[in-house]
């Protein structure tokens, strides 16, 4: 799990990578949680996600948003920070020239910026998104959303409550042409407090889902 820095919008960017020496393996880009609330690419759930991305075959980055850890820059309010975002997708493709596919995850305020760049990005071919804050955020943008994925939360999280975030599946899944999966982890908080196994859990089978088809 090697440190690696690459150049960002607002400067360098620190990132954590691990590469997969089948050239034709997958990739996955991982983002974290609000930087105003201390979230940085080691968050629990991040760390945890980007092992399990590990041992089901994918090269996968995780980085600190701008103005995190030694990540120059300072926090943009969701603008700067997905343009982190496709410059960290970039330096990750250009990496893997070869891979035969491209995920994003994210973990609450990273779920956000990770449905923007599902957006703007059309060779991402799968999401997942962890506790998506669609109480504070709006995710009307995914207007049709473009690809299929998952959507996991806890149905003790107050922080981005269940009823907002099933009106979400919802309208996503009335979408015709993508498949919109949805996980409640039964007592799980906004931070899977104790339940982070059943969260990877939840992540494998998906992943193991998707690679089957």
């Amino acid at each position: 799990m090697p440190e690696i820095m690459f150049n960002g919008p607002s400067g360098r960017i620190e990132g954590r990578y691990h590469h997969n020496e089948n050239p034709e393996s997958k990739i996955v880009l991982l983002l974290h949680p609000h930087p105003k609330f201390g979230g940085t690419m080691n968050n629990p759930i991040i760390h945890n996600a980007y092992y399990t991305f590990v041992k089901n075959g994918f090269s996968v980055l995780r980085f600190n948003f701008r103005g995190v850890g030694k990540s120059q820059g300072e926090y943009d309010a969701g603008i700067g920070e997905l343009s982190d975002a496709a410059s960290a997708l970039d330096w990750i493709q250009e990496l893997n020239r070869d891979s035969t596919g491209c995920w994003v995850a994210g973990f609450s305020f990273g779920a956000w910026i990770a449905m923007q760049l599902l957006m703007r990005r059309p060779e991402i071919e799968s999401f997942i998104s962890i506790s998506p804050p669609a109480n504070l955020y709006d995710f009307n943008f995914l207007a049709p959303c473009p690809s299929s994925g998952l959507i996991i939360n806890g149905s003790d999280d107050i922080v981005a409550p269940k009823p907002d975030i099933q009106k979400l599946v919802d309208r996503l899944k009335s979408q015709k042409g993508i498949e919109i999966n949805h996980s409640l982890i039964d007592g799980a908080n906004h931070f899977f407090d104790n339940e982070i196994d059943s969260l990877n859990e939840e992540i494998s089978k998906y992943i193991s889902k998707v690679l089957k088809k």
